[in-house]
């Protein structure tokens, strides 16, 4: 078996706060009434952002999460909960604005799903009625 870079799931949670406290707010320019205005928001956190922080850092985390071979499983704990923190970020500042609902709903699955036309029966047959050309050929 190889060695483990991180060395326990504490440490594994020291390196997400680590990269929490990386984050640099980012320049958000608004248009105004009085004219463009200039805001900063921390980006919100991400999954693809900590294993880019990391990665910089010479470890690879992939392998933690997917629990490869059962290896990690004493991490499956802490990484359950910092793929859940990222997911709450991402939610929250969504529903207040601070990033795209949009893009939130859609990295969370969160997107509503109503079936309008087949009331949830299954389509085998598709019939196209067209309308408007009264012309004679």
């Amino acid at each position: 078996m190889k060695p483990k870079y991180i060395k326990t799931p504490e440490a594994m949670y020291q390196l997400f706060e680590e990269y929490k406290v990386s984050l640099t707010p980012r320049e958000i320019q608004k248009a105004t009434p009085k004219g463009v205005v200039s805001e900063f928001h921390l980006p919100p956190l991400t999954m693809s952002g900590f294993r880019t922080f990391c990665h910089k850092k010479g470890f690879t985390i992939i392998h933690y999460f997917s629990n490869t071979d059962n290896s990690y499983i004493e991490y499956r704990t802490i990484c359950t909960h910092i793929e859940d923190e990222i997911r709450t970020d991402q939610i929250e500042g969504g529903m207040v604005g601070q990033f795209n609902p949009s893009i939130t709903q859609r990295l969370n699955n969160l997107t509503e799903r109503t079936d309008v036309t087949t009331q949830g029966q299954q389509v085998n047959d598709i019939k196209i009625t067209i309308v408007g050309s009264d012309e004679a050929s």
